[in-house]
């Protein structure tokens, strides 16, 4: 579809992360250029909002499309998750490159490259995620970061297959802050987690509800408190992945308050999912095998006030999906082989709307923070990404708040065969994705053409 070259979105609600306020934006090329009570523009195509939120497109960042993990491959890849992304308002995405046994860190951003460039219609960019640490490893980062990637992952779990040592966590807290790059950390305690695993399974459980019994709040809350103990002794800015306790929340306000540069994200299932799914009968609670595992009520009433605080200042959807049949059944035996992830990115922006605003839970510029405005600044997309001003990418969401959804696997488009979210009915429905002004989405029907997604370069954040 051909690009038209002004756009006048006029008479809708524009939110931003600061407030909301009637005005008309208008769009040149790939490019906002004004914001505000604008006259008639002749030869503008006219997008009538009125009546409707008109939001930045938003900005996911953590995903993981066409990713080997845990002896299968995460069954969306940069095609269709992106698809997906734009289906539910994700203009822009930013995806673990993971790296595989052997390869030097170079070659694993390059392999990631291949994998999304004409093929991503979303925009998108990588964070390195650092699974084997290889001699000489800490000298290939400088490379990473020129290619304009950076931020750094890395694992205190999964013990045998990427976590990595508190030395050499330290080692890469200390080389990334020298160069400006943030590190996402996950954590868990892998240690304690794989002695619990073993105990659990010698007494014969090995379904779905072994994976909540061994990840006990604490193994998060300590290995949060120990990170941030590491980076103090570095003095490097962190960033913790999907977190999903009360007591992180608290470690990390703590570190604030001591003026430490310490950030995180929570994730959409965190919030409005809770540990009771682990009952499920037979092996259907696979589907909810996610880590760290979903909690209880306190621990997601404590995720929604520490969001509203700032505390933690992100909603990422973790996007990690994997087909029930096939995939989460590798672990049918022993839940330690359950692939953990769930598919997510088509429906965080609906959720976080419908079972966010409209349950009070969250203000609609609190919404537009944590879902646009904060993950594009938190790793450097911002201002060209997650706002609606003059100069930012036209990317722009228009959202219906009369109109309404069901979440089903039958209708989503991530390719997945289950959601876990299936049959919830969500307020609100998206009426329109426009990407860099070009008109994506329609009613929920990707209407774009192959590709036209591009990579951003982004800088370090200091």
């Amino acid at each position: 579809m051909s690009r038209a070259r002004r756009l006048l979105f006029s008479g809708g609600s524009v939110v931003e992360a600061d407030g909301v306020s009637r005005a008309d934006v208008l769009v040149e090329g790939e490019t906002i250029t004004a914001v505000g009570t604008l006259a008639d523009i002749a030869d503008a195509e006219q997008i009538d909002a009125r009546g409707m939120l008109v939001l930045p497109g938003a900005v996911d960042v953590h995903t993981h499309l066409d990713t080997p993990f845990m002896g299968t491959v995460t069954s969306d890849d940069h095609i269709t998750g992106s698809i997906a992304a734009l289906a539910g308002g994700t203009t822009t995405y930013v995806d673990f490159a993971f790296q595989q046994p052997g390869e030097r860190l170079p070659e694993t951003l390059e392999a990631w490259h291949t994998k999304a460039r004409n093929r991503s219609v979303a925009d998108y960019s990588f964070h390195l995620a650092i699974a084997d640490p290889y001699d000489g490893f800490l000298d290939d980062l400088p490379i990473v970061v020129a290619d304009g990637s950076p931020s750094i992952k890395v694992f205190m779990a999964y013990k045998g297959l990427a976590m990595l040592d508190d030395g050499q966590l330290y080692d890469v807290l200390r080389a990334s802050s020298r160069l400006g790059a943030n590190v996402c950390i996950h954590a868990e305690n892998g240690h304690l987690i794989d002695a619990l695993g073993r105990e659990v399974v010698a007494t014969g459980r090995t379904g779905p509800l072994g994976h909540l019994l061994t990840r006990p709040p604490m193994t998060e809350v300590e290995a949060v408190r120990r990170a941030i103990a590491i980076a103090d002794l570095a003095d490097a800015p962190v960033y913790f992945v999907h977190l999903s306790t009360g007591g992180a929340a608290q470690a990390l306000a703590e570190a604030q308050e001591r003026g430490r540069p310490i950030s995180g994200e929570t994730c959409t299932h965190y919030l409005l999912l809770g540990d009771d799914e682990y009952h499920r009968p037979g092996f259907e609670a696979a589907k909810y095998v996610v880590s760290p595992p979903l909690r209880g009520v306190d621990d997601r009433a404590a995720m929604w006030r520490a969001l509203r605080a700032g505390t933690i200042g992100v909603v990422s959807s973790d996007h990690c999906p994997f087909c029930f049949a096939g995939q989460k059944e590798l672990g049918h035996d022993d839940f330690r082989k359950i692939p953990n992830g769930a598919p997510g990115v088509e429906h965080r922006l609906p959720l976080l709307y419908g079972h966010g605003v409209r349950a009070k839970r969250l203000e609609l510029s609190e919404m537009v923070r944590v879902a646009c405005t904060e993950p594009a600044k938190a790793f450097g997309l911002h201002p060209r990404k997650g706002t609606l001003r003059p100069g930012s990418d036209a990317d722009v969401v228009v959202l219906d708040p009369d109109g309404s959804t069901v979440v089903m696997a039958s209708t989503q488009h991530q390719r997945s065969d289950y959601t876990p979210f299936e049959r919830w009915s969500v307020p609100g429905r998206i009426r329109g994705v426009w990407r860099r002004g070009e008109h994506v989405v329609d009613r929920g029907r990707f209407i774009g053409g192959a590709g036209g997604g591009t990579f951003v370069p982004r800088r370090p954040v200091t």
